[in-house]
């Protein structure tokens, strides 16, 4: 079986052209758009295209390949390094993939932009792209690529736009101390104000992804470390935290906490807890459809290397099965915060909770001390590793998967968007809509078949990103309901891995593959 090495065939061979690169979102509602009754997945075998539902299709915005304006210390192209100066066939095999992950889009001064983190290569790095420029020369630019402290740049994964501080907030998913969270100040154009990637130690060390920001400029994260084996799957590992800064505009001090759950006579679910028993009833009470549990926030303090899990663990917070991302509810004033859970990612995993869900923590204010923790949606083996989040409008949520290779070839499915609909409460939970079957690209499948060892062998749908780019405190995610498809609201994902394709999503397309 031959293969394009760099082949972008899911964005270069399709005949990739300026005006489509640019196309501007069609008027529709969220609810037109996705219209369709789903599609099915994708099965793991060779090549597959992307598959939307009816009402649906996409276009590139950027690719793998695609020269960046301002090349810098051999970071050249948008989804691929090439740090040792060569070609971007960096070894006899293939490229580096630089992997650009989730996506925020903002409008400074009447243009138009859609920034990432990057999570592999040698090194992280953040990209603008500039969506109105019809120059592919010019229409990536590298914002930042060096520490203020000079330090080594870990990779990033989850991003967010903070309107008190005008930073891009960036996630570094990894354990203390080398996890965290890192500032780039942007100017009132959109420009890097010094180009530099700012540690910012008081929101602790550990192994971030999500993160997100609130009203009352409060930082929530969403931590992802997978926790240690044990007999038929993995212990729960992973916390969601929430930061309150001195002041908004300063987040050199504050106070960092984490979430813990009671259980029905409350008394708290602790780490020690589930590490001794991750069977412990608690865990198939949370994964059951009509159950709730109280929460409350307990105060962290970090030891020497600032780590924020360990300090979690000892404050007697409740950890859960890989939390990856957290949004909060349009329509709530940030009293209902959604997160997934990716669960253990093996069929063969036998302990409650195995295949995650998505959750919903209300509380009065984002500021109240306690709160309610419920289950949204229970996964199961053909909805699991549930990622990325987002909502398309007040009641609708679009969910993605991140199933990972050995899950995709255990269940013969590659990984899966899914729309649900929250407002439909009850025992039973709601039904997901696909709404996108991800496909697998040439060079996913060459890494499938023929990987070096540092690129991932399939696609992963990540970057979900629904937002009408207003940088004001009014544009923070969740202060109003998206209208998705109308007026300047626009749809974003990144198939990262492989070619590395970030699409916009339009409805009422003709060719619903790509």
């Amino acid at each position: 079986m031959k293969y394009n090495r760099i082949g972008v065939t899911g964005a270069v061979s399709l005949g990739l052209g300026l005006a489509v690169l640019a196309g501007a979102a069609l008027p529709a509602s969220a609810e037109e758009g996705f219209a369709g009754s789903g599609v099915a997945a994708n099965p793991t075998l060779g090549i597959q295209n992307n598959v939307l539902a009816a009402g649906l299709t996409q276009s590139p915005v950027a690719y793998g390949q695609l020269p960046l304006s301002n090349p810098h210390d051999g970071i050249s192209h948008y989804g691929y390094n090439t740090s040792t100066g060569g070609p971007l066939t960096q070894d006899a095999h293939e490229a580096f993939k630089s992997e650009p992950d989730k996506n925020v889009y903002l409008v400074f001064g009447g243009k138009h932009y859609l920034f990432q983190g990057h999570e592999g290569a040698p090194h992280g790095y953040v990209t603008r792209i500039n969506l109105d420029e019809k120059d592919l020369t010019k229409r990536v630019t590298l914002i930042a690529d060096t520490r203020s402290d000079e330090a080594s740049v870990p990779t990033f994964d989850g991003i967010t736009w903070n309107p008190f501080t005008h930073q891009l907030m960036l996630t570094a998913e990894a354990a203390a101390p080398a996890g965290g969270v890192f500032g780039v100040t942007l100017d009132d154009n959109g420009d890097p104000v010094d180009g530099k990637i700012t540690p910012l130690p008081a929101l602790g060390s550990g192994g971030y992804e999500g993160i997100q920001n609130d009203s009352a400029g409060n930082i929530w994260l969403v931590e992802d470390i997978g926790g240690a084996k044990a007999s038929g799957g993995k212990t729960p590992n992973s916390y969601v935290y929430r930061f309150t800064p001195t002041a908004p505009t300063h987040l050199s001090g504050g106070k960092l906490e984490a979430l813990q759950v009671r259980r029905k006579d409350g008394t708290p679910v602790t780490a020690k807890q589930l590490s001794s028993n991750p069977a412990d009833p608690f865990v198939s009470d949370l994964h059951t459809y009509g159950s709730s549990f109280s929460t409350r926030w307990v105060t962290l303090t970090t030891g020497a290397d600032n780590g924020a899990t360990a300090a979690a663990a000892a404050a007697g917070a409740t950890p859960f099965k890989r939390p990856e991302n957290g949004v909060f509810r349009p329509g709530t004033k940030f009293g209902e915060f959604y997160f997934t859970e990716t669960g253990d990612t093996s069929k063969d995993s036998t302990l409650p909770g195995a295949f995650g869900g998505v959750f919903r923590l209300s509380q009065s204010s984002p500021t109240a001390s306690t709160g309610t923790l419920s289950p949204v949606f229970v996964g199961d083996l053909q909805h699991t590793g549930l990622d990325n989040i987002q909502f398309a409008s007040k009641d609708k949520l679009l969910v993605v998967e991140d199933a990972g290779d050995a899950l995709h070839a255990q269940r013969n499915a590659l990984d899966s968007g899914y729309l649900l609909d929250v407002s439909k409460e009850g025992r039973k939970g709601t039904v997901p809509t696909r709404w996108l079957a991800e496909g697998r690209d040439a060079s996913a499948t060459y890494d499938h078949d023929t990987s070096p060892g540092y690129n991932d062998g399939d696609n992963e749908i990540t970057g979900i990103h629904v937002s009408n780019g207003d940088p004001s405190t009014a544009g923070i995610l969740g202060a109003q309901a998206p209208r998705m498809f109308s007026g300047a609201w626009r749809t974003f994902w990144t198939q990262q891995h492989g070619d590395n394709v970030t699409w916009e999503l339009h409805p009422d397309g003709r060719n619903n593959q790509g």
